[in-house]
């Protein structure tokens, strides 16, 4: 199953503040401080910003109602309301309150019926964990309508107030960097009908707090080490823990460089698995604090060797300010607001957070609306299109030809009696059974042939080696899922592990091992397109089909709706394999036999289910 973001909101509270306007706002600014105030301006080329703060300085809208507002824009857009929810993630670097969680007080604060709640919490990147847990629920069946928002009142902690005693450049640093704001996506399982959608193909957040000290921090002293007894909670109190200057925002500023270097290398890790193309992009939406930062990552790019194209990248930093958690999502909205996503483009997140070194990336294709009508049965038309359109091969037409064997394989698939009766909602119970028992007896083979197969790729193939090792070992029990499946609806453990294979099993099991058998078997990629394009492109589809058709629990579909989302991580990484260089003529000639074989073999051993 897909999941689509459907529509954006953003909310920013009050009216724009200028530069010359932040000191009198935010109050206790100092020569030393004007300083760094107009060294620091210059450098992230923020010109406007907003702040939930009146002339005053005095808070004049909690967290939760930012949160709430930018919510309610969304929800406009898509002609919702807060009772249509079935989930609402929440992402703020700080709540309005310690106890209960940010999710709990918007939920208050927005109403709506019952709904599950996630408070992600962190900095600028618990913006895309939040929606990386949508979406994962979304892709279940379990969600059919999340809400995700994003929101910072970081002012609160900027004002004069806390800088009593001045206050060190680090935290000096983020007061001239933070302001509010709150920006929300809707997710749903379908595209809208009546404008463009964006479909998400991936979300990836990786932490590399192992490998460095904390950056971004509040709670202990000016130090980055935390220890028992040192923070804000061990103070007696917490104006004890204000006088220490404990409460202030702090930014390593020394570790930016480190920081940039680090999200490149991530980057640059989604783009050896085939998930990002720098040339294919049409848009990439970058949350940096400060244009000082995108001129690092720009150069270090451009260092590398890769045409930059600036024009495709969008923020909107210098007119509405680093709102954290936010701040990606607030861009979006612009984005989306003034149509800058047609439908065919691709579009990437990209969000690192200093806090203690975690990278967000989301990957994202523009749908159009007539695209609701191919998704009513949650079965895309065809698998290799799961990710992105690959790229061209040395050979050039490695790809068409395997589209080629790909629709003659989905024919044979429509052909096959037990899948015409799911396909015309007249699928039983023993059909399901004997999908499971059959299945069982080949995938139990799975990882044996795909571990002979490393052991014959010599060291010129090290890194199809690497592959099939890694994913051997993460296939090696998948056949326990289907046991447990099948048990679960009432058939025999004992009988799923004694049981026999069919006549396309025996052949489809002989043939892989054989090939596999072979020095340097390449070809295998022929069957792994085959094998890795019906878990992507099929698997989750009959998992809804027979979960649906019979009243099934998602205990008893865990195997198929399993493989209908891990295998869109196996197909990307595929592509990247059959786009690359070493696939040459004789190669691709091989991987295109393998495939036809391994199609009509598999086919095959469903085609033997009626034969009982």
């Amino acid at each position: 199953m897909n999941a689509f973001i459907t529509a954006a909101g953003a909310y920013l509270p009050g009216d724009p503040v200028g530069n010359d306007e932040i000191a009198a706002r935010l109050g206790g600014v100092d020569d030393r401080g004007d300083r760094l105030r107009r060294r620091i301006l210059a450098a992230n080329g923020i010109a406007k910003r907003h702040y939930a703060l009146d002339e005053r300085g005095r808070t004049t809208e909690l967290n939760e109602e930012l949160a709430a507002n930018a919510l309610g824009s969304m929800l406009d857009d898509r002609g919702l309301t807060a009772a249509d929810l079935d989930m609402l993630a929440t992402a703020t670097t700080q709540g309005d309150l310690l106890v209960p969680g940010f999710a709990s007080m918007v939920h208050g604060r927005i109403g709506g019926g019952p709904m599950q709640l996630l408070s992600a919490a962190g900095v600028c990147a618990s913006g895309l964990a939040a929606l990386d847990a949508a979406v994962a629920k979304v892709r279940l069946g379990d969600k059919r309508t999340v809400a995700v928002v994003g929101s910072e009142l970081s002012s609160r902690w900027l004002r004069a107030s806390r800088f009593t005693g001045g206050g060190d450049t680090d935290a000096h640093f983020l007061r001239w960097m933070l302001s509010d704001g709150a920006g929300s996506v809707l997710v749903e399982s379908r595209p809208r009908p009546d404008r463009p959608s964006l479909r998400v193909d991936w979300v990836r957040t990786v932490s590399l707090a192992h490998e460095h000290e904390v950056c971004m921090r509040a709670g202990m002293g000016a130090d980055n080490s935390p220890a028992a007894g040192r923070t804000w909670q061990d103070m007696g109190s917490a104006a004890a823990a204000e006088q220490a200057g404990m409460m202030l925002l702090r930014q390593d500023t020394s570790a930016l460089g480190a920081l940039a270097e680090a999200g490149l290398k991530e980057f640059s890790s989604l783009a050896q698995l085939g998930l990002i193309d720098l040339k294919r992009l049409d848009h990439v939406l970058c949350h940096y604090s400060t244009n000082a930062f995108r001129d690092i990552v720009f150069d270090q790019l451009a260092s590398t060797g890769a045409q930059i194209d600036t024009g495709r990248w969008f923020s909107n930093l210098e007119t509405k300010g680093n709102t954290g958690a936010a701040s990606i999502f607030i861009a979006l909205e612009e984005c989306w607001r003034t149509g800058r996503f047609e439908p065919g483009q691709t579009v990437l997140l990209a969000v690192p957070e200093s806090g203690r070194f975690s990278f967000g990336f989301a990957h994202l294709t523009c749908v159009a609306p007539e695209a609701a009508e191919s998704v009513s049965v949650q079965v895309p038309e065809r698998a290799p299109a799961a990710v992105h359109e690959p790229v061209p091969t040395s050979d050039g037409n490695v790809f068409a030809r395997l589209d080629a064997v790909w629709e003659d394989f989905e024919r044979r698939l429509d052909a096959v009696p037990v899948m015409r009766r799911l396909a015309d909602g007249e699928s039983t119970l023993e059909d399901y059974l004997r999908l499971l028992f059959n299945l069982r007896q080949q995938v139990a083979d799975g990882a044996r042939w795909i571990s002979r197969a490393a052991s014959n790729f010599s060291v010129d193939f090290f890194d199809l080696r690497s592959a099939a090792i890694g994913h051997a070992a993460e296939e090696h029990r998948d056949f326990m899922m289907i046991e447990r499946d099948y048990a679960a609806c009432g058939g025999s453990i004992e009988a799923i592990r004694n049981g026999r294979k069919n006549i396309g099993s025996e052949a489809l099991s002989a043939y892989m091992f054989h090939t596999a058998s072979r020095a340097d078997p390449v070809g295998l990629l022929g069957a792994m397109f085959i094998i890795e394009g019906l878990g992507t492109g099929k698997a989750s589809g009959w998992a809804a089909q027979f979960k649906e058709q019979l009243g099934l629990r998602d205990d008893q579909v865990s195997f198929l709706a399993y493989h209908g989302e891990a295998d869109d991580d196996h197909f990307a990484k595929l592509q990247a394999i059959l786009a690359s260089p070493r696939v040459d003529a004789a190669a691709a000639d091989a991987i295109v036999s393998t495939a036809k074989v391994v199609a009509r073999l598999y086919a095959l051993q469903l085609e033997e289910l009626d034969n009982v």
